[in-house]
């Protein structure tokens, strides 16, 4: 029977002794007393780009050095080991294979439907992640819908569709309509971990975390048409002294920033790409995540960095880890927390980070998590029967093995298609340019970096979507710019970077390749061009003997170079291209634009290909010129006319030294 009260006085003391009487039944908090003792073990992914399976796509096989799969393992395995744990992604999570790529392009989940990747990363549980460059590739409308978050901004949703099970965050991108952040720039996550008193009881006691997320500014370059006059952008330390403030209010005992950016030194800036060592010396942050490098911290790549310790893991006293690329590693920071003055403080002496492999030695892999697997085997299957749409066949090789020292067989479809694209549209958007000479720049984007197996090999016989997808690697759309002779030669000569100046009189091995250049951003430029790179030259003055249609290149000379979106808008930093010269920003992706160029043409035979574009200037060293590649690979550059080329060493882990001989 429920009890009647006659006046406000009676009813308000009964029900302060109800709850009196239910605040006695709960068990009290105990107090923490200075002294105590907790580890914390912060794990990461970053750069996963979709690879959930163990599964290379574009050679239709079982691949074991990576996939989310077998980082849920470790992810298991570290909370088997650790009591306390938290789980965070760094971001370029739902863009990257050709998986995501369906699920994007081919057949777009609805609204209903979550992203494989994420329902794979629910299945394990997360406490938080933040958003890569990558996440805005495919557009805000569907960025908006996959993770389950409302935008205000031209094009984006305003319901609530299906998205990942944890809180996304990021600080450092707002509408233009409103300034808003278009994702929440910060949350509190609340944990209970077992803490130890002075002595030596276990004790469970809650902890209260902030994270706040940061993506690199260059977005607005890199995916101008898809971002612009719909987003705007601050830079990374601008974003954090903004919202720390309101995290700090909520007295957090730690505050976790997720930054999908690396680490550089140079002077900052608002626009800088990598600011993990300038957002590290902002006050308030304990824990740094580091990602978008594609490279593990702590490691060897940053040894000797002002005020970094790439042993231990520490950016400027601040424990940071970045855990590779692909689903190839887990990031690990072991945190000591000791209770000083009523707070937990880090104890840097005891804490470390680390990466896990989940390859710890060649052909020794932890195996899958089995629960993986069935939960994306739907999309995985319609995914493979996606990249295995017959579009015709080819009657050359097309690799990117011998890229860097010559071999354009993947460029080459490439550069033709775009010119093919722009030929026919240009005229109808600007008929003043139809008489200027169209040019095409590629690079090669797998270039071995990712392993012996991170090369595109397309073989003779029938092409399939996945051959464009293999030929093409990343979703850009196509973009092109005007320029002069004077910036196309500094545009070879950027692209020459690649290379180290070798120098004749050495004696001993001598590098060919730059490692601080990637692949990608070593451009081949085709179209009627042909030019000389001297690699006794320093930096900015190889390029010789340039020349169209057999006459040298005038300063003044008008050309139209197609390229892609990233790289017209300033990706790669080359010299006169900022977006301000794109004549034409194409809906299409480039990969959609080869693949319906492969389909019409049917048949692809050496004559469909513009020849090399391009030679190394003859150089004769007293010692070697080496480079590495994949093992066993020396016939498909002779067979691409590359006879200079030899074997010098086999690793036998699938690598090999091969020596280039530009004497003649």
């Amino acid at each position: 029977m429920t009890p009647r009260f006659h006046s406000p006085t009676a009813w308000l003391a009964a029900t302060l002794a109800i709850l009196l009487a239910g605040c006695a039944a709960l068990p009290r908090q105990p107090l923490l007393a200075d002294g105590a003792r907790a580890k914390v073990v912060i794990l990461e992914t970053t750069d996963v780009h979709s690879n959930v399976l163990s599964y290379d796509y574009f050679k239709l096989k079982a691949d074991p050095a990576l996939g989310f799969e077998r980082t849920a393992t470790l992810i298991q395995r570290a909370r088997a080991a650790f009591p306390n744990t938290l789980l965070f992604d760094d971001g370029d999570t739902i863009q990257g294979s050709v998986l995501a790529d369906y699920q994007a392009l081919a057949k777009p989940v609805t609204c209903p439907q979550e992203l494989a990747i994420y329902r794979a990363m629910d299945a394990i549980g997360y406490d938080g992640g933040t958003i890569g460059n990558h996440e805005f590739n495919y557009g805000l409308p569907f960025l908006s819908q996959v993770t389950g978050t409302p935008m205000n901004v031209t094009g984006g949703r305003h319901d609530r569709c299906a998205g990942p099970h944890f809180p996304l965050v990021l600080a450092n991108v707002y509408s233009a309509r409103d300034g808003e952040p278009i994702f929440k720039p910060w949350t509190i996550i609340h944990k209970t971990i077992e803490a130890y008193t002075l002595d030596g009881s276990k004790i469970r006691v809650p902890l209260k975390i902030g994270i706040i997320g940061f993506t690199p500014p260059p977005i607005m370059q890199w995916d101008q048409q898809k971002l612009a006059g719909k987003v705007t952008v601050s830079g990374v330390v601008e974003a954090a002294k903004k919202y720390l403030p309101q995290i700090e209010a909520q007295h957090p005992d730690l505050i976790v920033a997720l930054l999908h950016g690396g680490l550089n030194t140079a002077a900052y800036t608002p626009a800088m790409e990598n600011g993990g060592w300038y957002l590290a010396g902002v006050p308030g942050i304990d824990v740094l995540l580091l990602g978008h490098a594609h490279s593990a911290f702590p490691g060897p790549r940053y040894a000797g960095m002002k005020e970094v310790d790439a042993k231990r893991g520490f950016v400027r006293g601040v424990p940071a880890v970045m855990g590779g690329f692909f689903g190839k590693d887990l990031g690990v920071i072991q945190l000591i927390l000791d209770r000083r003055q009523g707070r937990w403080v880090i104890d840097h002496d005891a804490t470390h980070s680390e990466v896990w492999p989940i390859c710890p030695a060649k052909n020794h892999c932890v195996p899958p998590d089995p629960e993986i697997a069935p939960l994306v085997q739907q999309a995985h299957e319609a995914a493979i029967a996606y990249v295995n749409t017959p579009i015709g066949k080819t009657t050359v090789r097309m690799s990117s093995y011998f890229a860097d020292e010559g071999n354009m067989t993947a460029l080459a479809p490439v550069n033709a298609a775009q010119i093919d694209y722009v030929r026919t549209e240009l005229p109808r958007l600007h008929p003043e340019l139809a008489e200027v000479p169209i040019l095409s720049a590629a690079a090669a984007f797998r270039t071995g970096f990712g392993g012996p197996d991170d090369y595109t090999d397309v073989a003779p016989g029938p092409l399939t979507l996945r051959s464009a997808a293999d030929l093409y690697f990343y979703p850009n759309t196509l973009a092109a710019v005007k320029i002069d002779g004077a910036g196309l030669k500094a545009w070879l000569e950027k692209s020459a970077e690649r290379f180290n100046r070798l120098d004749p009189a050495r004696a001993g091995e001598q590098p060919l390749i730059n490692p601080h250049v990637a692949g990608f951003n070593f451009d081949q430029i085709q179209g009627g061009i042909h030019y000389v790179i001297d690699l006794s030259r320093p930096v900015g003055q190889r390029i010789t003997a340039l020349v169209y249609q057999g006459k040298p290149v005038t300063p003044k000379q008008p050309f139209i170079v197609v390229t892609n979106n990233y790289r017209a808008s300033g990706g790669g930093h080359f010299p006169g291209l900022d977006g301000s010269n794109i004549v034409l920003a194409a809906p299409d992706g480039t990969r959609e634009i080869l693949a319906r160029w492969l389909q019409r043409k049917q048949r692809i035979s050496a004559a469909e290909l513009a020849p090399r574009s391009w030679h190394f200037a003859p150089l004769k060293t007293h010692g070697p010129i080496v480079f590495t590649g994949a093992s066993g690979k020396q016939d498909i550059a002779h067979a691409a006319g590359l006879d200079n080329i030899h074997l010098l060493k086999d690793h036998g882990d699938g690598t090999a030294t091969y020596t280039i001989d530009l004497s003649h």
